[in-house]
């Protein structure tokens, strides 16, 4: 798998930019929903857009949930849905964001709510 994960428990994961290639390992590791936290356009045209990875990890059979969050700031609403998606979707859980940094922070807020 070329995607870094960092386990932070056995229920969630983080991860920079995956790509179409990564699904198979993302798979393969056991998670079972991928979280895009990531705007589209925000790495430029290189970037994939986020229906093009919920295509690719829908059609593995993984459950899939957009929450585009800017870098430096987070909203309370996001917040909320991250904390909704942690309580519904299915686990162990992967979220990416460009580096990984901004889904760590967005999972720390959404369980401060628990």
């Amino acid at each position: 798998m070329s995607v870094s994960i960092i386990s932070h428990n056995s229920q969630f994961g983080t991860a920079g930019q995956i790509f179409a290639e990564d699904i198979p390992g993302i798979v393969a590791a056991g998670y079972k929903t991928v979280i895009d936290n990531r705007p589209d356009f925000e790495g430029g045209l290189d970037q994939p857009l986020h229906t093009d990875i919920e295509q690719v990890v829908k059609s593995a059979g993984l459950s899939f949930a957009y929450l585009p969050v800017i870098s430096g700031q987070i909203t309370q609403a996001q917040v909320q849905q991250m904390a909704e998606f942690l309580d519904t979707l299915p686990k162990p859980i992967l979220a990416f964001c460009r580096s990984g940094a901004r889904s760590t922070n967005l999972y720390q807020l959404a369980l401060q709510l628990g």
